[in-house]
C-alpha cells in the first residue's frame, strides 16, 4: 500500500500529489517536465514536501502535521535510476551486496533468489564495463531488493536503452513485478511500459495528479486524452490463454466472451495474459464482415461515444465485462449511425495487438505474499 498526499515546491514548479495504490506495480506516468522526479524525491526523503503524509504499508515516512519526517536511510527506499550507477572497480556479485553492507542491512533477501529472479548467474564475476546496458540495469534493480528496502522506486530504468535493449530487459521486469513481494513505484514516460506492468495508473500533469485507478480503467479514460497522449491511446485485455495452434502458429486467448487469436505462442494453455491494443488499430462494422484476412472479428456493444469537433472520436465497446477502445472518424461514426448501445462487430489484426505477457499479479496475491 503507497498513500501519498503532499504539496511542494521546487523552483518554479508547484506539487500538489494525491494517490493511493494497492500492493504491486504502481506506474507514475506523465511527459517531461511534469514533475515525475520531484515527486519520487519527495517520496524517498530526498526533498521536503510544505505539507501533507506519505505512507508504505502503514509506516509513516513524512507527516508535516505530527512533525514525522524519517532521514532518507530509515525509509527505507530502494531507487533505481536511468544510469546504473554502478561501481567500476566492482565485480557484479559485489555490487550487488554493496547496499546491504554499505547501510547495515539485514539479509531478508537472498542473493541467489535475486540472482535467479533477474537472470544474474552467468555475470557475477565480471566488471560493469563488460556488461551491455540492459544487464548493467538488471545489476541495479538487484542492489536496489538486496538493500531490503520496504518501497522500490524505479525512475525510467529504461530510457537510456536503445529498443532492443528494452526487449531484453523487459521479461525480467515481468517477472520482477510479479514476483518482487514488495510495492514498485514505476516512473514512466512510455504508455507501453506503463500498459505491461503496473497494477494502478497515476497520472502527473504540470505538478499535479488529475487522475488514479487501476491501469485498464484509466487508458479507456477518453478525458485523459491530453495526459496520456491520443497517439497511444490503447485498451488492456486480461484473458486466457485455450489453444494453441502450431500448424498456424497461432495462440488462442479466451477474454470472456469471445476469443483472439495471437501470432506465435506467447504462453501455454491456462496462463493469463495481458493484452495491449491500440484504439487505432481496432475497425467496427454494424454487420459481421465475410472474405477478411482480418482473424479476430466479434460481437460488442457502445458504451460511449465521446463528443468532440476534430475529426475522429474516441469509442468505448464493452465485451465480455471488459473495456475496448476504437479510435474511427466522426465521418464514420454518421455513416454508419453509431450510438451507445448499439450492438457491432469489432474487427483486429492480429498483428496489432502489441504485446503479450503473463497478467500482473493481482493486488490480493502480493500482499499475501508480504
Amino acid at each position: 500500500m503507497l498513500d501519498v498526499d503532499i504539496t511542494g515546491r521546487v523552483g518554479t514548479l508547484d506539487l500538489e500529489a494525491r494517490f493511493a495504490s494497492e500492493a504491486g506495480v504502481t506506474s507514475l506516468f506523465g511527459q517531461s517536465g511534469a514533475g515525475k522526479t520531484t515527486l519520487t524525491n519527495m517520496i524517498a526523503g530526498l526533498i521536503r514536501p510544505r505539507s501533507g503524509r506519505i505512507a508504505v504499508n502503514g509506516t509513516v515516512l513524512f507527516d508535516a502535521e505530527k512533525g514525522i519526517d524519517l532521514p532518507v536511510q530509515a525509509r527505507r527506499v530502494g531507487q533505481v535510476f536511468q544510469d546504473a550507477r554502478l561501481f567500476p572497480h566492482l565485480s557484479v556479485r559485489s555490487n550487488l551486496t554493496f547496499a546491504r553492507w554499505a547501510g547495515r542491512r539485514p539479509e531478508t533477501r537472498d542473493l541467489d533468489e535475486v540472482v535467479r529472479l533477474l537472470g544474474l548467474a552467468g555475470l557475477l564475476h565480471r566488471k560493469p564495463r563488460t556488461l551491455s546496458g540492459g544487464e548493467r540495469q538488471r545489476v541495479a534493480i538487484g542492489r536496489a531488493l538486496l538493500s531490503d528496502p520496504r518501497l522500490l522506486i524505479m525512475d525510467e530504468p529504461l530510457a537510456n536503452l536503445d529498443q532492443a535493449r528494452r526487449n531484453d530487459i523487459l521479461p525480467y521486469l515481468d517477472r520482477l513485478c510479479v514476483e518482487a513481494g514488495i510495492p514498485i513505484l514505476y516512473v514512466s514516460h512510455s504508455i507501453e511500459e506503463v500498459a505491461r506492468l503496473s497494477n494502478t495508473l497515476v497520472i502527473l500533469s504540470e505538478g499535479r495528479t488529475p487522475a488514479y485507478g487501476p491501469v485498464a480503467e484509466m487508458l479507456a479514460r477518453t478525458d485523459l486524452g491530453r495526459a496520456t497522449g491520443r497517439h497511444e491511446a490503447s485498451a488492456l485485455l486480461e484473458g486466457t490463454v485455450s489453444a494453441y495452434d502450431p500448424d498456424w502458429c497461432l495462440t488462442h486467448v479466451d477474454i470472456g466472451g469471445a476469443s483472439l487469436q495471437i501470432p506465435d505462442r506467447i504462453a501455454d494453455p491456462g496462463e493469463a495474459v495481458r493484452l495491449r491494443i491500440r484504439a487505432r488499430d481496432v475497425a467496427l462494422a454494424v454487420n459481421p464482415p465475410e472474405g477478411l484476412s482480418i482473424r479476430n472479428a466479434f460481437a460488442a456493444t457502445i458504451t460511449s461515444i465521446s463528443s468532440e469537433t476534430g475529426p475522429y472520436a474516441e469509442i468505448l465497446c464493452a465485451v465480455g465485462g471488459q473495456t475496448l477502445r476504437a479510435r474511427i472518424t466522426r465521418a464514420s461514426v454518421a455513416d454508419l449511425d453509431l450510438y451507445r448501445g448499439r450492438q457491432v462487430t469489432v474487427l483486429i489484426k492480429s498483428v496489432a495487438i502489441d504485446r503479450r505477457q503473463r497478467a500482473a499479479i493481482p493486488p490480493e496475491a502480493n500482499r499475501d505474499a508480504n
